[in-house]
């Protein structure tokens, strides 16, 4: 059984980064995907970007965020796992956008990173809120902050797995005396 936190409610500071098209290069650039051990890979997270003291993870009001709220088509790219792992061992628990990759999407579903699209509006005012507080709520299906509400959609075995704190596999293996069950009681013809 995989050893994850449910995630029902992520309530924490927003970190923004707003450009469009952050593929998983720019999340974590290749020359930190030596390895296949999730700790440690989010010293390498934006590597590239960490050198502008204006970079939305590097100020003061942002430290310790586990929102992040990106730009439209984040996580585009290669299907770069590494790029959900840095994400998540930086602290994100969270990432909001109008629109995210959707392997980077399925990969954050896999690993316990909640992957929120929120409508354009929504998205605008929420860009604005860097540095504040906001509230991902998974059971609603919510995202809130000072300036509005938004929902959003998961897929409901997704949302199950979130919830409960299990991947697929868990889910699964907990019907493992039901599978045998039906086995035992159904017959074999071909």
């Amino acid at each position: 059984m995989t050893s994850r936190q449910p995630v029902t409610l992520v309530r924490s500071r927003v970190a923004v980064v707003r450009p469009a098209d952050v593929d998983t290069d720019q999340i974590i650039p290749a020359r930190f995907l030596k390895g296949t051990v999730r700790e440690g890979l989010g010293r390498g997270l934006f590597a590239d970007r960490r050198h502008d003291p204006q970079f939305a993870l590097d100020r003061p009001e942002t430290l310790g965020a586990q929102i992040l709220v990106a730009g439209p088509n984040f996580g585009c790219g290669s299907s770069r796992e590494h790029a959900v792992w840095a994400l998540m061992d930086a602290g994100f628990r969270a990432v909001v956008s109008t629109r995210l990759a959707d392997i980077f999407k399925r990969n954050a579903l896999q690993n316990g990173l909640v992957p929120v699209e929120i409508e354009a509006t929504a998205h605008a005012s929420l860009l604005d809120a860097d540095g504040q507080e906001a509230r991902v709520d998974v059971a609603a299906l919510t995202v809130s902050w000072a300036g509005g509400v938004a929902a959003f959609a998961l897929p409901p075995f997704a949302r199950r797995c979130l919830l409960e704190g299990r991947d697929e596999l868990d889910i699964l293996l907990s019907y493992e005396d039901a599978i045998a069950a039906h086995e035992r009681g159904a017959s074999l013809e071909i």
